[in-house]
């Protein structure tokens, strides 16, 4: 919202500077985010008039002009194609500084000179050499009344500030000046001067029929005939100044007086030309196969898209203006319209939300209409739109047609003292917050001392719950005047918690193994949660924000994969993300509680993705592609002290052959982890990446206790090393070996690795049928008493040959 100070003042003149007006509005709510003057800054102009115009005798574009500044006659040579006898100019006198011709520039110093041998004593300005206009083509032209000799800057009113404030999209009641005005007025305690409006008499009788077949798009419709307007009247330089101080430039009188208006008081109007409407009007849903062509030139389809309608205003040709936002070509108003047919309707937001941006456009209408409009001042708008052309235009004025279809029910909303005392933090009484409803214009009845029944008036869609109100009562009292308290506690210190693992600190151990942390939303779209949970039936969001974000996600893999096409989408090579953030699932025995909600678990998991090279290039390793073992190496660095189990897993988002389930052992059971492993081809495939990623999942709650460390002494004695090749059935895997040995209990050992496999192939079977392979593990054995011997060691490496012979069906290589 844009306006200049000098047109708000019109309305209300609270006694403070510019600066503390600006901090008067974002304390209440309406942050001012620019203040900048409404012109730059220039001097020693003033309004002059050109007593003789010649041609110049050496340049065919440039005249030598005679002009009264107010004082001594000038003459100044000028290159303006509209520079003629008796018209009222803005003229530069010597000595004058301009405004630069570029932003950071120096001004324009204006000195006695020559063009083409003739002297010339100033310039003749444009509005755009003034910083005011952008008729740069001739010199700007003021109106016959302009007194010579006045300075330019007082006669138009220049030293203006320009006001720009970021409201939120609930207060669509301070998308005027005069919604601003109110707010200054309860703010500060000034006298509010609304324009007055008074209905128009009608001089003729003529009227347009109009049908509201569609309730839920138009809940109340005014219109009236306005015959014999002059169309080609110019617009009033005051008002010219005001919609320039709004950020809108004059276009014709009709169009800049709808803006006026709809800038004034906030309700968006619209003018056809009478003349080009066919028959009746009715206002309804488009239909398939209905086009219109809007006054910006583009063309579009007016046609439900995705079960959301385009609300309409047709006649028996078509349709003539999208309803709400954007009028039509073939109604519009031309400098030869000369009768017109005006209309005002309160249109319902939610028929408004969202279409423009369906169209990618925006306009200033749709902004307010999609926020919501006073249906109540549905026809003073109509009254102080007709006032304005009729006292510029002229006109005879017909009667107003005013339908009232369905308007919005207000339901009373009830404050609580004691509530809006705990929720501000300050003591405020009953009469204190009384007065402050007084101020901001709300009706109430006061429940003693305990409690406020207010009735929201028509323009504040934003009041409908008590919190509401708490707002209000918390903004007009001022945000500045609540007291900055600091919280009374005692204070202890916290110890450590060493037996458990800090979220924090595994994010930066994340990090630090190269990974970027992503930060996505909790619900996803249908499609990826069924691909790649596998989740047929997702917790669905009552109100999603977007369509491709209807149901909350299960799993933070899919989010993960579209990070990863959105990074490859910008030429990313190797890319490395992890994510820590809440998964949802349903859980008919979940309670309610102060951070869980009964009938779903909300489970903390960590999740991270690694695509591309498994280092980055260098000269010094050869590239290749990372792979299951190099993300499995990651978390088991990530969760040590902890060690986790794999086995084969079937997920829908995993590769078959190359993805497993983790598990880790505590008090003694097995608990499941989380799963890791390469993105099934098919959505490899559908997600067009040119490799897999490497994907994993873990349970948060599962690896938070680490238990505390316990101390050993090292050995003073060299540790012993011997080998162990066994042959086993391919499909035991190195776990079940592994489980086996630690089964035996062997004190000496202190280290179990697998330092080889070998597969038999063709012409290479090694003793070995085709469904075996060799595993050679390397056992590290020792001893804090003693240096180990032979007798000591050839037991231990009998047990665990017993114990994989019994378990696994291993026998010897």
């Amino acid at each position: 919202m844009q306006f200049s100070e000098s047109w708000l003042r019109q309305y209300v003149n609270p006694d403070l500077t510019t600066e503390e007006l600006s901090h008067a509005l974002t304390m209440a709510g309406l942050e001012v985010e620019e203040t900048r003057p409404l012109a730059p800054a220039f001097s020693q102009v003033v309004v002059a008039e050109i007593l003789e115009a010649t041609q110049h005798p050496d340049a065919d574009r440039l005249r030598v002009c005679k002009v009264n500044a107010g004082g001594d006659t000038l003459q100044i040579v000028c290159g303006a194609p509209n520079a003629r006898v008796g018209i009222k100019i803005p003229c530069a006198l010597v000595g004058a500084q301009l405004p630069p011709a570029e932003e950071g520039g120096k001004p324009f110093a204006i000195k006695l000179g020559k063009l083409r041998g003739v002297e010339s004593q100033g310039m003749l300005c444009s509005g755009n050499e003034l910083g005011i206009g952008q008729d740069s083509e001739g010199i700007m032209e003021l109106p016959a009344d302009a007194p010579v000799g006045q300075n330019i800057r007082e006669y138009l009113k220049l030293d203006d500030t320009v006001f720009v404030i970021k409201l939120t999209p609930n207060k669509a009641d301070c998308l005027s000046i005069l919604g601003v005005a109110r707010e200054v007025a309860a703010i500060t305690g000034a006298k509010l001067c609304a324009p007055k409006i008074e209905a128009q008499k009608s001089s003729i009788q003529d009227q347009l029929k109009v049908t509201v077949k569609d309730k839920d798009l138009c809940g109340r419709f005014a219109g009236r005939v306005i015959k014999g307007v002059n169309a080609k009247a110019k617009t009033p330089d005051w008002m010219v100044r005001c919609l320039e101080g709004a950020g809108q430039r004059s276009i014709s009188a009709l169009v800049d007086i709808s803006n006026y208006a709809m800038l004034a008081i906030g309700q968006p109007t619209h003018v056809f030309d009478l003349n080009k409407i066919k028959g009746d009007l009715s206002v309804r849903w488009g239909r398939d196969g209905e086009e219109l062509e809007l006054l910006n030139g583009q063309t579009v389809s007016v046609a439900p898209l995705n079960g959301q309608g385009v609300g309409v205003i047709a006649d028996a040709n078509g349709v003539e203006s999208m309803a709400g936002i954007m009028g039509g070509n073939p109604s519009s108003v031309t400098l030869d319209t000369q009768d017109i047919y005006v209309e005002s309707a309160f249109w319902w937001p939610t028929a408004i939300q969202g279409r423009a941006r369906r169209f990618n456009f925006s306009t200033d209408a749709a902004h307010r209409f999609e926020r919501g409009v006073d249906p109540q001042g549905t026809v003073d708008a109509l009254e102080y739109l007709t006032s304005l052309i009729v006292q510029i235009c002229g006109g005879q004025v017909g009667p107003v047609d005013d339908q009232i279809i369905n308007l919005p029910k207000r339901a009373d909303v009830r404050l609580r003292v004691a509530r809006a005392q705990k929720v501000i933090g300050v003591p405020l009484t009953a009469d204190v917050i009384a007065t402050l409803f007084d101020r901001i214009g709300l009706q109430y009845q006061r429940e003693g001392n305990d409690a406020f029944v207010v009735k929201a008036p028509s323009h504040r869609f934003d009041i409908e719950i008590e919190e509401d109100l708490i707002e209000e009562v918390a903004r007009l009292y001022g945000f500045e005047n609540i007291p900055a308290n600091p919280p009374v506690a005692e204070q202890r210190m916290q110890g450590t918690q060493e037996p458990k693992r800090g979220i924090h600190k595994l994010r930066h151990a994340i990090a630090a193994r190269s990974y970027q942390e992503v930060m996505n939303f909790g619900f996803i779209d249908a499609d990826t949660e069924e691909k790649l949970a596998g989740n047929t039936h997702p917790i669905k969001v009552l109100n999603p924000i977007a369509s491709q974000l209807s149901v909350m996600r299960s799993n933070l893999i899919g989010g993960l994969v579209q990070n990863l096409k959105q990074n490859l989408n910008r030429k990313a090579t190797r890319v490395r993300l992890f994510e820590v953030g809440r998964v949802f699932h349903r859980n008919p025995e979940a309670k309610v509680g102060e951070l869980s909600i009964a009938g779903y678990d909300q489970p903390v998991h960590v999740a991270g993705l690694a695509y591309g090279p498994a280092l980055p290039d260098q000269w010094g390793v050869p590239s290749r592609a990372v792979d299951f073992f190099d993300v499995k190496g990651d978390l088991e660095a990530l969760l040590a002290p902890l060690e986790f189990k794999a086995k084969p897993l079937n997920h829908p988002a995993l590769h078959p052959g190359r993805s497993a389930e983790l598990s880790i052992k505590k008090r003694g059971q097995e608990i499941t982890l989380g799963l890791i492993g390469e993105l099934h081809p098919r959505w490899q495939q559908a997600y067009d990446l040119p490799s897999p990623p490497v994907v994993f999942e873990i349970d948060w709650a599962v690896i938070q206790e680490l238990g505390l460390p316990v101390i050993g002494a090292i050995s003073k004695f060299p540790v012993v090393t011997r080998d162990l090749a066994v042959v086993v059935n391919q499909s035991v895997t190195v776990a079940q070996l592994m489980d086996a040995m630690k089964s035996s209990k062997q004190p000496l050992i202190k280290q179990i690795d697998l330092f080889d496999e070998f597969k038999p192939s063709a012409g290479r079977m090694g003793g070995m049928a085709e469904n075996e392979k060799s595993l050679a593990f390397r056992i590290t054995l020792s001893d804090e008493s003693g240096t180990l011997q032979d007798a000591q060691i050839d037991p231990v490496i009998s047990a665990l040959r017993d114990a994989m012979s019994v378990k696994c069906q291993a026998r010897m290589r």
